[in-house]
């Protein structure tokens, strides 16, 4: 590891910090809607796969349009595309008020659909220009250390959705026998309560909108580089043949789509765990806030380790680490599971922006548009959670209707991440090998 080169040039320093609030920006994006899949289900009253859709909508803007990021990105400049994602991220997180309004599900996930739109094109945008931004060699550090702050916005959106939306949503209350006083009520009442709940899960997403916008208006005024193609043309299928060449862009985009569909699903599902041993939603986010505690440690570790140890290596070894977690959440049932579950989040910390850097090496103004695949990577977070939800959903609307492998659904459910962390090692082990031989 080369330890002279220096992580972020001065004369960069000012443009490194605006691109790196937004990965705080959508890390509040991604944890504010976490909990949305369990309130949602509450307040409409829908099974575990309709609830799940709302990762569906959330995860499938960016499959939708990271590839067009990149052409307009590719076409302009790393610095417009990043406002044009500003723009509709808070167009999507305002279109919750009408949503709010007709009290329509299918509105609600058309909003999150059209603000992952912008969150797609801050993605594509932003891990490059990151990347971009000092010398080749210290890239992936540089990356890891804007991606620490990844969880820091995460943080903020849980405290939001704990303080302001879960703790004030009437559908959670409970009766003094324990029971949900929601199931129990009239069509009339359910009714009164459904259009409260809904305007509460409304109004931060509002608030949301309007401080991106803010944001829009800072960069927008800031002098940033410009990092445009100097070629001025798009040759889309050349570019392809390129990457399809490339083994560690190829096999480093499928370990991504396994991997964020493996944090999603320890993310959501964390809150139906915990209803599963008797917490409440509203006190299980206090271990999604563990997870993302040691998520964030894990980040500022490993930028520190990969000074000294090879990507590929750390890689390898973090995902047996979250495998061996993954099978402690599976079969040690009770609180020690539940512990094992928030360990996933530390062996999961190095996995985005390693996979990331690795698929990235070397690819130059192809990046662009590689970058634009490993976002559309991200509908693994789409579709891994209705899968999981759909295993919820085998003995009921539930989570312990039934036993598979002599453990509760809820559990066993957790398969699934155990099998994408599988496809990471293997993806760790073939770069690392590739790096001895070479």
């Amino acid at each position: 590891m080369n330890r002279k080169s220096p992580v972020v040039p001065k004369e960069l320093l000012i443009p490194f910090i605006l691109i790196t609030s937004l990965f705080a920006l959508w890390g509040f994006a991604n944890d504010i809607t976490n909990p949305m899949v369990a309130a949602f289900k509450r307040v409409l009253e829908l099974n575990n796969t309709q609830a799940s859709w709302v990762q569906l909508a959330f995860y499938g803007g960016y499959f939708t349009m990271a590839l067009p990021a990149a052409f307009f990105i590719k076409k302009y400049s790393y610095k417009v595309g990043v406002l044009l994602g500003l723009g509709l991220y808070a167009f999507g997180a305002l279109l919750f008020y009408p949503a709010a309004s007709l009290e329509s599900y299918g509105f609600f996930l058309a909003a999150l659909y059209i603000l992952t739109f912008g969150l797609a094109f801050l993605e594509t945008t932003a891990n490059p220009y990151i990347l971009s931004m000092g010398p080749e060699a210290t890239a992936t550090q540089r990356l890891n250390l804007a991606q620490a702050f990844n969880p820091m916005g995460a943080l903020a959106g849980l405290f939001v959705a704990k303080t302001f939306i879960l703790n004030s949503l009437q559908s959670n209350n409970l009766d003094e026998n324990g029971n949900l006083i929601y199931d129990s009520l009239d069509i009339g009442a359910k009714a009164i309560v459904k259009s409260n709940d809904l305007m509460v899960i409304r109004n931060p997403y509002v608030i949301l909108g309007l401080v991106v916008l803010g944001i829009l208006v800072v960069i927008a005024l800031a002098k940033m580089p410009e990092n445009k193609d100097s070629r001025g043309k798009i040759n889309f299928g050349s570019t392809m043949k390129r990457l399809l060449k490339n083994r560690n862009f190829v096999e480093g985009t499928l370990a991504q789509m396994f991997y964020v569909g493996a944090q999603i699903m320890v993310w959501t599902y964390i809150y139906q765990y915990g209803e599963s041993i008797g917490i409440t939603t509203y006190d299980a986010v206090n271990y999604a806030y563990a997870s993302l505690g040691v998520f964030l440690a894990g980040r500022w570790i490993c930028t520190a380790l990969l000074r000294v140890i090879s990507p590929s290596k750390l890689l390898a070894a973090f995902s047996i680490l979250a495998m061996a977690f993954t099978l402690g959440a599976i079969f040690l049932e009770g609180m020690t599971g539940l512990y094992s579950l928030v360990g996933i989040s530390f062996a999961m910390s190095l996995m985005f922006p390693t996979i990331y850097g690795i698929a990235l090496d070397g690819l130059g103004e192809d990046s662009k548009f590689a970058a634009a695949f490993l976002v559309m990577a991200i509908v693994g977070g789409a579709i891994m959670p209705t899968l999981q939800g759909m295993i919820l959903d085998l003995g009921g609307k539930g989570y312990t209707d039934t036993l598979i492998l002599g453990v509760p659904e809820v559990n066993f459910s957790f398969f699934l991440p155990f099998a994408c962390f599988l496809m990471v090692w293997l993806f760790s082990i073939r770069v690392k090998k590739t790096v001895i031989n070479n």
